[in-house]
């Protein structure tokens, strides 16, 4: 499986399916979707513009409940989830992982976002979606982690290097930063916290209009 990170928490992963991931800020057309996930409805998360140059026609859009209303406008080819539920589509299947703030306000246990522990090809993929280390998600077995990093509506680098730590994927890739938050250089400082059993891929870079 290719794996490709744009801006933010925008992930695409290439194989026999094409499934992208809260897509962010996309310029080209791209029209390859076969699968779009959705965490929440945030902006960042949650760009119709950026769906619109994924979308195919027959995409399914994966996507919390919050953003039923929302979806309708777009395609009727609609997944709406639940956090701590099991789901299972013709590929593949996949359960929803809550992602919540413990002691913030932007993301409230009560909107129910998520994030998705997908299994292809006998791999686990963790997205984790806009969340802070909870102790609900500590049991998770995953061997790629797509971990926010970025601080302020996240977890920040300290709490996301423990949190990898403990659950210990083959693969942790951080997201979440470099851009509306967080210095591109926290990627550095992330790598340098992880164990050395664990590989940090890093696919985020600076790009040279960005400012931090």
């Amino acid at each position: 499986m290719q794996i490709e990170v744009f801006r933010q928490s925008s992930i695409k992963l290439s194989g026999k399916k094409i499934i992208y991931f809260d897509p962010f800020q996309i310029d080209t057309n791209y029209h390859d979707a076969d699968y779009i996930f959705i965490t929440h409805n945030h902006y960042d998360h949650y760009d119709e513009k950026s769906i619109q140059k994924v979308i195919k026609d027959d995409t399914m859009i994966i996507a919390p409940l919050i953003l039923k209303d929302s979806l309708q406008k777009i395609t009727s080819n609609v997944l709406l989830v639940e956090p701590s539920q099991e789901y299972s589509l013709e590929e593949f299947y996949f359960r929803t992982v809550p992602a919540y703030n413990v002691s913030k306000a932007f993301h409230p246990k009560s909107a129910k976002y998520v994030g998705y522990l997908l299994t292809i090809d006998n791999t686990t993929y963790y997205i984790m979606g806009d969340t802070d280390a909870l102790e609900e998600n500590k049991n998770i077995k995953t061997d790629i982690c797509f971990i926010p990093i970025g601080g302020t509506y996240t977890m920040d680098v300290k709490e996301a290097s423990e949190y990898i730590n403990y659950i210990k994927p083959k693969i942790a890739i951080p997201i979440h930063y470099g851009s509306i938050v967080g210095s591109i250089n926290l990627k550095d400082e992330f790598k340098s916290l992880i164990n050395k059993d664990i590989k940090v891929d890093i696919y985020i870079k600076e790009e040279k209009n960005d400012k931090y």
